[in-house]
């Protein structure tokens, strides 16, 4: 349960930085259509962990973790699409593609673990 509590510490700072990243790239950039996609998916990433930890069943629990990796997936991706496009500086990219990185690392583990207690 430790791993689950620093997961959903980790998911709502990082949801906190994709609000403050949609202001910077709405106000500086004028910049609206992948900053739409970036807070949904940025934000939802600690939505479903938040959602999972009230699931009714283990199989909910997963789902939902499910969910909340393929948002780190998309987030992922809007973030390289955003560097790419010189959006944003290099410095703050990389510091949210790590923190976006370490929470897929973190889903994966608890998924792996979640799936193989459940097999026992």
């Amino acid at each position: 349960m430790a791993q689950e509590s620093v997961l959903a510490e980790k998911s709502l700072a990082f949801a906190v930085r994709i609000v403050k990243l949609n202001d910077f790239l709405v106000k500086e950039k004028r910049e609206t259509v992948i900053s739409k996609q970036i807070i949904r998916s940025g934000t939802s990433i600690g939505a479903n962990i938040a959602e999972a930890t009230y699931g009714v069943s283990k199989a909910d629990f997963i789902s939902k973790l499910h969910i909340s990796l393929k948002e780190t997936a998309e987030t992922e991706y809007w973030l390289r699409l955003l560097r790419m496009s010189d959006c944003i500086p290099q410095d703050l990219f990389q510091m949210l593609l790590n923190e976006c990185l370490e929470i897929k690392r973190i889903l994966i583990s608890t998924l792996k673990t979640t799936k193989n207690n459940s097999e026992s």
